[in-house]
């Protein structure tokens, strides 16, 4: 008998004074059995960042056809394919293909060993951009992940904080590919 995945529900509250973005977000977030909560944290931090009313959830773990996070236009051609993780080459140049931007957001503190011998082979893929979130950042987050959250997120000259009311992360991005 499968798992099933388990719901988490995040009231996701974003000022973003980089973009002018300021909205809440109400999200109900299916965590797949092979998840980890950091994995699920880190995915909302990637909502938080790119924000949208068009920006959805998609399959990402249980479907190798769609990334964790998509935003596509009125007439279904995908503007934005955000991957979790550490993806292999021919998803990467697949999505590249497919959409008008990549971002993939890498974790863990192996990600430098990941991404060296993939950086050649994306080179040429121009739309793709790779970042990598501090371990210490998400493992931060992974202790705010419950079934039910209320998280506000400020973003501000490229710095981003996430709290819960009770913590609060800082997280600072490393671009390893822009």
């Amino acid at each position: 008998m499968a798992l099933k995945s388990t719901i988490y529900k995040a009231e996701l509250s974003i000022a973003d004074m980089d973009r002018n973005y300021y909205n809440t977000h109400l999200l109900t977030l299916a965590r797949h059995p092979s998840e980890t909560d950091e994995r699920l944290m880190i995915r909302v931090l990637a909502f938080a960042i790119h924000a949208d009313e068009a920006l959805v959830n998609a399959k990402g773990l249980s479907d190798t056809e769609e990334p964790d996070l998509w935003q596509k236009d009125l007439t279904g051609a995908i503007q934005l394919w955000i991957e979790i993780g550490q993806p292999d080459d021919k998803r990467l140049l697949k999505a590249a293909g497919r959409s008008e931007q990549v971002v993939v957001y890498s974790y863990s503190a192996t990600s430098h060993v990941w991404w060296k011998p993939l950086a050649n082979k994306i080179d040429r893929a121009k739309n793709v951009s790779v970042v990598n979130i501090p371990a210490e950042a998400s493992a931060a987050l992974e202790k705010m992940a419950q079934r039910s959250m209320q998280l506000q997120c400020t973003i501000q000259d490229g710095q981003i904080w996430l709290t819960d009311g009770t913590e609060t992360v800082l997280v600072e991005r490393e671009t390893l590919k822009a």
